[in-house]
């Protein structure tokens, strides 16, 4: 009884996988197709041949996509980076520092995480305008510096730490900075691999605040030079998918280099979100 359980619930588990990545192998399939095989009826999912490369040369040539990657990887690189090195001094001092009004402050910052991010897009705006940040790095990326996800994510991974680890290292002449180092971040590379990943997959993705802050093409993302190969005439819907299948390379290649560090966060039971 029980291996025919395991069975039916290992079929259910291939159907629900199958049908959450047949739209990903739907587009890559449509990245390869002419014009006249999105129109046909019936519709089929496999192009007619793998060399039809057009699209693909086409999303390089309709729009400068080569500066759109190199904008969004800045972006999503430089936000991750300093995101999860503020994360964890934040979360390095809710564990192992005692002030005043540290649960009270850990309650405000769990609080920020129930506001969705829309609801301060205006404010964020009018304040990176005033700071003349418009059609920069800085401000695509400023407002993804501090997460208070991550912060919660890790000192939830620090406090697995042993706290006699941090004093027999003080005692020793290890400061707190290269405790963190040294010691506590190898302990969490797991975590943080997954995490790193997380983020700058997020941030990679983003579409409506580099929409917002930037004015010309020379500082647009990869996100939104995907719509820039729309036109008045239509939607070219062959590109688009060609230019997608493109922009997913980088989080795929990440990811198959972190794949083993998040096999080892996943098993640890580290908190992803």
């Amino acid at each position: 009884m029980k291996r025919i359980r395991d069975t039916g619930l290992t079929l259910l588990c291939i159907l629900l996988g199958c049908l959450v990545l047949f739209p990903v192998f739907y587009g890559l399939m449509g990245a390869f197709k002419t014009p006249a095989e999105f129109i046909a009826y019936p519709p089929t999912v496999l192009p007619a041949s793998f060399l039809h490369t057009d699209n693909f040369r086409a999303v390089f040539t309709q729009v400068p996509m080569l500066r759109y990657f190199l904008n969004s990887f800045i972006v999503a690189a430089s936000s991750t980076v300093i995101r999860l090195v503020l994360a964890v001094f934040a979360a390095y001092a809710f564990v192992f520092f005692d002030f005043r009004g540290k649960k009270t402050l850990f309650f405000l910052l769990l609080g920020t995480m129930m506001l969705p991010a829309d609801t301060v897009i205006i404010t964020n705006y009018q304040t990176v305008s005033r700071l003349g940040l418009l059609d920069t790095y800085l401000g695509m990326g400023i407002v993804s510096f501090v997460g208070a996800s991550q912060m919660f994510m890790l000192r939830q991974q620090f406090m697995m730490s042993p706290r006699p680890l941090r004093e027999a290292a003080l005692m020793d002449g290890c400061g707190d900075m290269r405790f963190i180092v040294s010691i506590l971040t190898p302990l969490c590379m797991p975590a943080l691999a997954t995490l790193f990943l997380q983020s700058f997959i997020a941030q990679w993705n983003a579409y409506l605040w580099p929409l917002l802050v930037t004015n010309t093409n020379a500082m647009r993302t990869v996100q939104v030079g995907i719509t820039m190969l729309t036109t008045i005439e239509g939607t070219n819907y062959e590109m688009v998918l060609a230019a997608s299948a493109v922009a997913m390379v980088p989080a795929a290649v990440l990811f198959l280099a972190l794949r083993r560090q998040i096999t080892r966060s996943l098993s640890g039971g580290a908190l992803v979100g």
